[in-house]
């Protein structure tokens, strides 16, 4: 990464251990100030992992995931002032990296839009205002009334948290029957590591169910112009449980199709006065229609930065934070290649095995492979995407070659569990 940053001139409000491993080896040592929850400072470590990576100058304590006291937090800190970017580093930092970015008069997404892609309720509805197309959607506060709505629309829903990433909590049911026993799950999800232990409010949202392929849509903005827009395939697993099990890009879809989805998202960041930063949506083409899944403001997870940056052989982190220091970088217009990745889902257990790893990194275009189990670790059902146990990622000259590739990849790997 060719940014050139000066010391502790990049905050990032609450970041993951694997986000903060891949900048280490391009941020300048001392370039950034990362704000945290105190519960995860101490659960996580994170003072420990702060001394290992020398781009990390200090870590400041604060409350933020409920809710930012920006003025207390300046008084205490006033260096901060001296900023000049402002990232979240995860989906529970959205809000509180705008306000800062806001108080400091830095380049942010803006709290008005930072809030509604927070809430999964307020972007329905905002899409609906906009004239996007939605699922029919309601928010709810009881299991009857969930299923109540499932009976209007053909016996199937959605139940999902409304205040959640990562598909935590989201469900897809197939009859009526099965709300009261689901409900708790949506309704109260597990807490992610990332997550506060003081617990996130949420509400639950239930949705009529979309059928057809997911695709995402990522959009770098500056001061609400669109300078970089892609498409991604994802794949996601059937059932109950839609969690992500891979993603390709460029897409394959027709590029009038591509074009729909990037006017639509466009639409959609102007209608929440999104200003700066990148807005990831996600998408099913209903009846050759772009019909809204959820939206984040914030860089993508599930490696579809690191694919974007291979296809189009870009950085798109860099171009990221160059964009919120106020510049306007050159990224290219289409893809040179394509990039895949492949998730390891294995069966729940206790993983007594991990075979095939060398067979699977001596696939032609094979570029990481990384397995997040060993021998001994407890393997739950994968509800979500913390679940998954690792994941192939890979190179080809197209789409399809580098979907095959990582395909191909992901069946040398045996998991075992017993």
């Amino acid at each position: 990464m060719g940014l050139d940053l000066g010391r502790e001139e990049l905050i990032i409000v609450g970041a993951s251990h694997g986000m903060l491993r891949w900048f280490a080896d391009d941020l300048p040592p001392g370039s950034v100030v990362l704000v945290e929850e105190p519960d995860i400072i101490d659960r996580r470590d994170v003072a420990g992992l702060a001394s290992q990576l020398p781009l990390i100058s200090r870590v400041v304590p604060v409350e933020y995931q409920t809710g930012l006291d920006t003025a207390a937090l300046l008084a205490r800190e006033p260096g901060l002032a001296t900023a000049r970017l402002i990232m979240p580093g995860l989906e529970y930092a959205v809000r509180a990296a705008a306000q800062l970015a806001d108080a400091l008069g830095l380049p942010g997404a803006g709290v008005t839009a930072a809030e509604i892609f927070s809430d999964k309720h307020r972007m329905r509805l905002l899409a609906a205002e906009a004239g996007l197309a939605n699922p029919a959607f309601a928010l709810v506060d009881d299991p009857a009334a969930a299923a109540a709505f499932a009976r209007r629309h053909g016996g199937r829903c959605v139940l999902k948290p409304t205040r959640r990433s990562g598909s935590l909590g989201v469900q897809i049911l197939s009859d009526p029957e099965q709300v009261a026993g689901a409900w708790a799950e949506s309704a109260a999800p597990e807490s992610p590591p990332d997550a506060t232990g003081r617990g996130l409010p949420t509400e639950v949202l239930v949705e009529q169910v979309l059928d057809g392929r997911e695709h995402s849509v990522e959009l770098l903005v500056a001061d609400g112009e669109v300078i970089f827009g892609n498409v991604t395939d994802k794949r996601v697993q059937p059932g109950r449980r839609p969690v992500e099990t891979g993603h390709t890009v460029p897409s394959l879809l027709p590029p009038e199709v591509q074009r729909r989805l990037l006017d639509a998202a466009t639409r959609l960041g102007r209608a929440a006065g999104f200003r700066t930063g990148v807005l990831h949506s996600e998408w099913i083409v209903a009846d050759g229609e772009p019909t809204l899944v959820e939206c984040a403001a914030r860089l993508p997870g599930d490696m579809i930065t690191a694919l974007i940056s291979i296809a189009y052989e870009c950085g798109l982190v860099e171009a990221y934070l160059r964009t919120l220091r106020g510049e306007r970088p050159a990224l290219p217009a289409r893809p040179s290649g394509a990039a895949a990745v492949e998730f390891l889902l294995a069966s729940p257990g206790t993983v007594t095995g991990v075979d095939g790893v060398r067979a699977a990194r001596r696939v032609s275009g094979v570029l990481n492979v990384q397995v997040d189990v060993a021998p001994g670790a407890t393997v739950g059902e994968v509800t979500h995407s913390l679940a998954r146990s690792g994941h192939v990622l890979v190179w080809g000259p197209d789409a399809t070659g580098a979907t095959a590739t990582a395909v191909k990849a992901v069946e040398q790997i045996q998991i075992a569990t017993a």
